[in-house]
């Protein structure tokens, strides 16, 4: 009997298939709706990446989204100075023969929220998808540069 098993928790299903063996996951139950062993549903918002960078010009959001379609994703505005980026990533379809090895990729809904700051100008966001990931433009307002006036000095 090996000691490696116990140690982590799991056992082997097939001792021949080294992807049988069932690893012990600490931060199993640590999210609402974390994926288990058992494969269960998870929230995917904590597996949704999300660059942010500013420019000159805009903020630009760029969403790694592998797999959905535009139609499943949302981007809205909210209460003028919040984007907001959701969506639902399905589950597979399960036929009653299909035997399932290991399920790692997240399903569920996934929301996302940034405030942006007073200078983003919400009226003119715009968004893109290409290859899996989403692309979200915000347009800045120009910075306004103070007018500055001489004084003379007399003496």
């Amino acid at each position: 009997m090996s000691i490696i098993p116990s140690l982590f928790g799991g056992r082997r299903s097939n001792v021949f298939d080294p992807f049988s063996l069932d690893v012990f996951d600490p931060f199993e139950g640590f999210l609402v709706n974390a994926p288990s062993s058992a494969g269960g549903e998870s929230s995917a918002i904590a597996n949704t990446r999300v660059d942010w960078k500013e420019t000159p010009e805009a903020h630009v959001f760029n969403v790694d989204l592998p797999g959905l379609k535009k139609e499943e994703v949302k981007v809205e505005v909210e209460d003028g100075s919040v984007l907001q980026i959701s969506g639902e990533r399905s589950r597979e379809k399960e036929e009653k023969d299909d035997k399932w090895h290991r399920v790692e990729r997240s399903t569920g809904r996934f929301t996302r929220r940034f405030r942006l700051p007073e200078n983003a100008k919400m009226d003119q966001v715009r968004a893109s998808m290409e290859n899996g990931v989403l692309t979200v433009t915000v347009p800045k307002e120009e910075q306004k540069k103070p007018h500055v006036k001489s004084v003379q000095i007399s003496g």
